[in-house]
């Protein structure tokens, strides 16, 4: 539920999601789409919100991944019991059930998956040209292969840098070129400068930066 927060600073990411929420006694859910650049988002006033996020290479059988980049869809007649996407209804989920949606939306087909962008991921080589592997990844996220390295780094290098690791270790760790690449990646993905990553300054944001010690020695 959100406490007396009327705004968070979004953070770029390489996942699109499901999220539903109730404000004022009416339920609501929306597909949300991989966002290229950090910005400033709303907080509805007493809402509560329940989401899942889809790994990288996963995508609605109905909607394109491009199409969501950067936006997303609201889904219509949703209620407190159900929601309706790709042509059926389907059981509104709470905390506890979203594992259950996910497997019920994977067996029915309409979250599909392109195993190459696993590979590809992981670091393999697919037996195909770069223009296919290019295209099928794209087609599968909405982003470049660059892109996602890109969001994924400075995603990262937040965490770090919030954890207590100094700049320049994130700089040698996550192969920036210096501080001020880094600080320029950090300004474009997480909104967010070194200082306020160190401190916990800024206001909230959507992104889990739990402290934990740093991992440099």
């Amino acid at each position: 539920m959100s406490e007396q927060v009327t705004e968070m600073t979004s953070v770029a990411g390489v996942r699109w999601g499901l999220v539903f929420w109730e404000q004022a006694g009416r339920a609501h859910a929306a597909v949300t789409g991989p966002e290229t650049r950090t910005g400033t988002a709303p907080v509805p006033e007493g809402a509560i919100f329940t989401g899942v996020e889809f790994a990288v290479g996963t995508s609605l059988r109905v909607v394109p991944t491009a199409a969501l980049v950067d936006g997303g869809i609201t889904l219509p007649d949703t209620t407190h019991r159900a929601f309706r996407l790709d042509g059926a209804r389907w059981e509104t989920p709470g905390p506890d059930d979203v594992e259950v949606l996910v497997d019920r939306l994977v067996r029915a087909g309409t979250v599909v998956r392109d195993p190459l962008v696993a590979e590809v991921l992981r670091g393999r080589r697919p037996a195909v040209s770069g223009r296919t592997v290019e295209r099928r990844f794209r087609a599968a996220t909405g982003l470049t292969r660059g892109a996602v390295r890109q969001i994924e780094r400075a995603r990262t290098a937040a965490e770090l840098l919030a954890g207590g690791d100094p700049a320049g270790d994130v700089v040698a760790a996550l192969d920036y070129f210096d501080e001020p690449h880094l600080a320029r990646a950090l300004r474009a993905y997480v909104g967010r400068t070194v200082g306020q990553l160190r401190d916990g300054a800024g206001g909230a944001i959507a992104l889990d930066l739990e402290r934990r010690a740093p991992v440099s020695a």
